[in-house]
């Protein structure tokens, strides 16, 4: 027969022997049920089998019945430590181990990822750019060309940047304009960037674009 060490333990921890105020035959039934000294961590009831082992060679003269004892002799015998190793097997995956640590890279993996896109989504975008040489021809040789300039550059807006410019002939006298500017391409439309140049029409006939290279 086995012993119930945790109902045991539990009615132990606020008495001395199994029934009574003394050592009983209740104690030994229990006692000779228990193979070898119980679990260490079972501390009242490795007391009180210290304290019946003594009486051991006295069993015979010992008042009372066995029958107290026999409820807590019962299939859960097992020691606690004992009990709780079984549990500890219990959980324990072998086989699932491998499929723990690739969920562990697997989430790892994630966060990493999602670290990478959220980093990137905050990284400032770089604006498109556009430099292009824009020509501006004038009605003939008696154009004021710098008044033609200054009007070109009263242009201002956001992504619009005018740089370099110089006349260059074009015959008869005549000169044009060639003008260079640079543009945010989500910002600046260049085809509209051309007919607010051609709004001075005092002294502009007409636009082209020479040159236009990306940034």
């Amino acid at each position: 027969m086995s012993v119930n060490f945790a109902k045991l333990e539990a009615h132990l921890s606020t008495r001395s022997y199994v029934e009574g105020y003394t050592a009983s035959q209740a104690d030994v039934a229990v006692f000779k049920a228990i193979s070898s000294a119980p679990d260490a961590t079972l501390t009242s009831v490795t007391r009180w089998y210290n304290h019946i082992k003594s009486y051991e060679s006295e069993f015979s003269t010992l008042s009372g019945s066995s029958a107290a004892g026999e409820a807590f002799l019962g299939t859960e015998a097992a020691p606690a430590k004992a009990a709780a190793e079984e549990d500890d097997d219990d959980e324990v995956d072998l086989f699932g181990s491998d499929d723990e640590v690739d969920e562990e890279a697997e989430r790892v993996k994630a966060e990493r990822v999602a670290a990478y896109n959220a980093k990137k989504a905050n990284k400032p975008k770089v604006a498109a750019k556009s430099v292009v040489t824009l020509e501006v021809k004038p009605w003939d040789d008696e154009t004021d060309m710098a008044e033609l300039e200054k009007s070109v550059r009263s242009i201002e807006q956001p992504g619009l940047v005018w740089g370099a410019s110089k006349l260059v002939p074009i015959g008869y006298g005549i000169r044009k304009l060639q003008i260079t500017v640079v543009i945010e391409d989500e910002l600046v439309s260049l085809d509209e960037l051309q007919d607010k140049v051609q709004e001075f029409e005092d002294y502009v006939q007409s636009t082209d674009v020479a040159a236009m290279q990306k940034l």
